[in-house]
């Protein structure tokens, strides 16, 4: 027999997910049967064993008491995680972190860096390992562990927030999908002389089905709403060999989170992000990447102004930028 003690980010949560969660050999029928016939009981607050219902809420510090044989338990705990460890270098710098709570972390994310170990097919280190690997034990849970509230490109550099607990992921969530809970600020450089100094693009976007490799989202007036405010903050007239070119420096804000919204949106107006290796132009992204060692979107999450999930008081977060955009910036302005 084994006993897990539920603490407050086990809490809230069915018996039977919790178990599914505990034991991921188990199957739901063996789950079921289980408390069915008393080899999985619930401690209650008050200390009474009692056999419990699949769809019981489990409280913080109830024991759920498992009666059954040690090789069992191994066998249907296999395939748990162990806690990540990284290499010294590909470590979670705090410098990147922007604000930290015992609800949540904010980091300012590098470029390059998938956010799931999953993503893109990758053996590279993710941002979620580095963060599992940053708290090790720190963050006592049998079913849970920090998460991103939020998806992010790859290529781009991001305040990004990542919930600590349960009920600071559920509350903010919640607020990403909600139009006007957040208030999310851009700043990029695009191509071109904007026509407006500021403007509001209203374009609905879909997604090509079975899109390798190409342009994986496009206007489509029938689709999703996208809605995307841009100010121009500064323009550059950088002469090159065969041509000149005004680069334009914006502030943008959204207030829907679609796919690639400011990159379709920004081309749609023939702005294209600099270096889009997507939604633009392949010479001239060639032409930076050799002269100005430019090796990805410059596109940068910077301010996030949000309520916090659970203190309820207003955060505003500012990301600096990223050391090659802050060098492309200061070498153009020359």
């Amino acid at each position: 027999m084994q006993s897990f003690q539920i603490l407050k980010n086990d809490s809230e949560q069915r018996l039977d997910s919790f178990l599914k969660k505990l034991f991921p050999q188990a199957s739901l029928s063996f789950i079921f049967k289980s408390i069915r016939t008393g080899k999985i009981k619930v401690i209650t607050l008050d200390e009474q064993k009692t056999k419990q219902k699949p769809e019981y809420k489990l409280s913080t510090w109830e024991t759920v008491n498992v009666y059954l044989g040690e090789t069992e338990i191994q066998s249907l705990r296999e395939n748990i995680k162990d806690n990540v460890v990284v290499s010294q270098d590909k470590k979670l710098h705090k410098k990147d972190i922007i604000f930290e709570d015992e609800y949540l972390l904010i980091l300012n994310k590098n470029p390059g860096i998938n956010v799931h170990p999953w993503d893109h097919k990758s053996e590279e280190v993710s941002l979620i390992e580095q963060v599992q690997d940053y708290y090790a034990q720190k963050l006592d849970s049998l079913t849970f562990s920090p998460s991103l509230a939020h998806r992010i490109d790859r290529d781009t550099s991001w305040v990004i927030v990542i919930a600590k607990q349960k009920q600071a992921l559920v509350q903010i969530v919640q607020d990403f999908k909600e139009k006007n809970a957040l208030k999310k600020m851009y700043f990029t450089v695009v191509i071109g002389k904007l026509s407006h100094q500021s403007w509001t693009i209203k374009k609905s976007l879909a997604r090509r089905e079975k899109a390798h490799n190409e342009n994986k989202i496009h206007i489509s007036e029938s689709w999703q709403e996208a809605i995307t405010h841009y100010k121009v903050l500064d323009e550059y007239i950088l002469q090159l060999p065969e041509w000149e070119v005004t680069l334009s420096a914006v502030e943008v804000q959204i207030e829907t989170g679609r796919m690639h919204q400011i990159r379709v949106h920004m081309a749609h107006i023939w702005n294209p992000i600099l270096w889009d290796k997507t939604y633009w132009d392949k010479k001239l992204n060639s032409y930076f990447e050799k002269n100005y060692y430019i090796q990805r979107q410059m596109l940068h999450a910077w301010k996030l102004e949000l309520m916090h999930p659970i203190k309820k008081k207003a955060l505003k977060i500012q990301a600096p930028l990223k050391a090659d955009m802050q060098k492309f910036i200061d070498s153009i302005k020359k």
